[in-house]
């Protein structure tokens, strides 16, 4: 291990190579549970070349090597669960080119997602996926989970505006896996098969991002429900009533209480009778035709025990509000050490993806706090450990989420929506998928990954 730190130090340089305890225990958590798994060496090269070398040696050793971005990953994806070398993608930090002609960008993976926003919007332009952590997750993540966030409703997740990537193999060489054009049917899309598969499979050093201009225009009001499962039922109820929100966020009442306490503001007083609450934001070009879809939005959610309607009269407010739903993870995760289950299902099995997890807590004694991308169908389900003994929490808790996922896939969903599998869900795949399809994504590692060191451990 000595000479393979001096062979880091001669591909990157002393002050860029860490063995220190303190660094390592930094580098070996991120926000799933209360994991913790220090790599032995934290490497942060900054080109990829130096990307190239690092990969060579970790093959020619056989070393364990984990790609690691931000750390807001909630599965684990970025955990060194083998040791070995810890690879910070964070010196690639560089927006190298907003293409304002062709709607398009090239950027590093280690810049900053609101960053990124903030880069495009002051020319007009918009990248909608904004996941919670956005002010502090990197791009690069974001590719490597295929994260979402609130605008996924309408206008996708991660997938859709990735066009082309700059990718270091095991072997040490560097490809471009498509081409910078709107289409593209040459050969296998290798661009969305790297999309999604969680640092295993190769080291993403660029990215080619589509943009969209930006909206005019966005209206934002918050509807509180009597019933959480009402609330859910209001979500379909709302796109068959022709309307396409640019969000549509659900909080049971325990989150948005935790929420407030969290960030100290009351946007919004709670009634006594509020269960639930939908956050609803329509965007575009034409204001009138947005207040439209408001009036006809409250019309629909009145049918569903809907309590008064707020319309968020300012940026100030719209602001407030948007705060109390992304730092909803942050209040719970102050409560109680938890696990976040990701689950998602077809829109209109909503309210009973919802029932269910209620009802599996009662079966196997946990407390969850709910919320997520309803208009997704898409629930985030907190599972807080609280008082629970270990055992408990490592097995009972773990038969619940079994239990659970089967009931997901019952209602024809799947067991991540944007978080990905990494480290806690790859238990659960069994459920998703039968051993010769399991076999066939083990065969794609394989051919990218013959020694299997990168990011070993994950999704299988």
């Amino acid at each position: 291990m000595n000479r393979v730190e001096e062979e880091l130090v001669e591909i990157v340089g002393k002050e860029f190579v860490f063995s220190d305890e303190e660094t390592r225990k930094e580098y070996g958590h991120d926000e799933t549970e209360d994991l913790n798994f220090p790599p032995a060496f934290v490497v942060k090269p900054s080109s990829p070349a130096e990307v190239s070398s690092i990969l060579k040696l970790a093959s020619r050793h056989e070393i364990p090597i984990t790609p690691i971005g931000a750390r807001t990953g909630l599965s684990g994806g970025a955990l060194s669960i083998r040791a070995g070398i810890g690879l910070s993608m964070e010196r690639f930090n560089k927006i190298i080119d907003i293409d304002e002609r062709n709607l398009q960008a090239t950027l590093e993976p280690g810049v900053i997602t609101q960053v990124f926003q903030d880069s495009v919007r002051e020319k007009g332009l918009m990248y909608p996926p904004d996941p919670a952590s956005r002010g502090s997750c990197f791009i690069g993540g974001n590719v490597s989970e295929n994260s979402g966030g609130p605008k996924a409703v309408k206008y996708g997740v991660t997938k859709d505006y990735v066009l082309n990537l700059e990718v270091v193999l095991m072997s040490g060489e560097i490809i471009w896996t498509g081409a910078n054009t709107l289409k593209n049917s040459t050969g296998y899309n290798l661009t969305q098969l790297m999309v999604g598969s969680e640092g295993t499979l190769g080291v993403i050093t660029k990215i080619v991002m589509r943009l969209i201009p930006h909206p005019k225009h966005d209206l934002l009001m918050l509807v509180p429900f009597k019933s959480a499962e009402k609330a859910c039922e209001a979500v379909s109820a709302i796109f068959r009533a022709g309307i396409t929100p640019s969000g549509m966020e659900f909080m049971e009442r325990d989150a948005i209480t935790y929420a407030m306490d969290f960030i100290g503001e009351e946007p919004v007083p709670l009634a006594a009778e509020d269960q639930a609450h939908l956050l609803i934001e329509v965007d575009g070009n034409d204001l009138d035709a947005l207040m439209m879809d408001c009036e006809r939005i409250s019309e629909v959610v009145a049918q569903y025990e809907a309590g008064e309607v707020l319309f968020a009269e300012d940026q100030t407010q719209k602001d407030q509000l948007w705060k109390l739903r992304r730092r909803a993870g942050e209040a719970v995760k102050a409560q109680s050490i938890y696990k976040e289950e990701d689950a998602v299902v077809p829109r209109f099995e909503l309210p009973a993806l919802l029932k269910a997890v209620k009802e599996v807590g009662k079966l196997y004694g946990f407390r969850s706090v709910c919320y997520g991308h309803a208009g997704d169908g898409n629930l985030h389900v907190n599972i807080l450990r609280d008082e629970m003994c270990e055992e408990d929490w490592n097995k009972t808790v773990k038969v619940g989420i079994r239990e659970l996922f089967e009931r997901v896939k019952k209602l024809g969903g799947t067991i991540s929506g944007e978080h990905g599998i990494g480290l806690v869900q790859r238990d659960y795949m069994d459920i998703m998928f039968s051993a010769s399809h399991m076999e066939l994504m083990r065969s794609i590692k394989k051919v990218f990954d013959p020694k299997g060191v990168l990011n070993p451990g994950k999704i299988f």
